[in-house]
């Protein structure tokens, strides 16, 4: 499939890895194809989005704030001050006990070879590796014979469930619109 993909796709797959490792994520998710799309102000998907007033600073802000309210630290937080606990409370307990920082998370070291020496892989998740196979299908409905970064955006828009497309919903834009937009602009 990748040999299909233009010059502007192939860097949108690039830069969604460097949209990953920036935000130390251990996967390459739609949020990070979206983010990717957004680092490309002249190609289609990257102008189409930018004229409907999403910008990269923008949804990278909403993307950090819908992966915050759902970590689960937060998520037990609310459910432990449900029943009358605390948690900020109790950290500072634990760390006046244990010591600054006792229970901060340790950084997962990752395997092989670092990326900028050709290593470390952030492999796909299974809905970004949705998008990019959408982006195949919509790149064959339009009868074109390569995919383009228009493609993965109509990809992103189909695939319809993932954080991108919750940024794109939020952002008040509305898919059909925005399908028959793009597919006017590849045409």
């Amino acid at each position: 499939m990748f040999e299909r993909f233009q010059a502007n796709a192939r860097q949108v797959v690039v830069q969604a890895q460097e949209e990953a490792r920036s935000l130390d994520h251990d996967y390459i998710g739609t949020e990070h194809l979206l983010l990717a799309l957004l680092r490309q102000p002249d190609s289609v998907g990257g102008r189409i989005l930018t004229r409907h007033g999403l910008d990269h600073d923008r949804a990278r802000d909403m993307i950090a704030r819908l992966l915050d309210a759902s970590a689960p630290d937060r998520l037990d937080a609310q459910a432990l001050e449900a029943i009358g606990i605390d948690l900020d409370v109790v950290r500072e307990k634990v760390e006046a006990v244990f010591g600054r920082g006792a229970l901060d998370r340790e950084r997962r070291p990752r395997r092989g070879k670092p990326w900028f020496l050709g290593g470390d892989h952030i492999p796909f998740s299974g809905r970004a590796k949705k998008v990019l196979e959408l982006s195949l299908r919509e790149a064959v409905a339009l009868k074109h014979n390569h995919i383009s970064d228009g493609h993965i955006l109509l990809g992103l828009l189909r695939e319809g469930e993932g954080l991108a497309a919750r940024v794109l919903a939020d952002s008040g834009l509305a898919f059909d619109s925005l399908r028959t937009e793009i597919r006017s602009e590849l045409a």
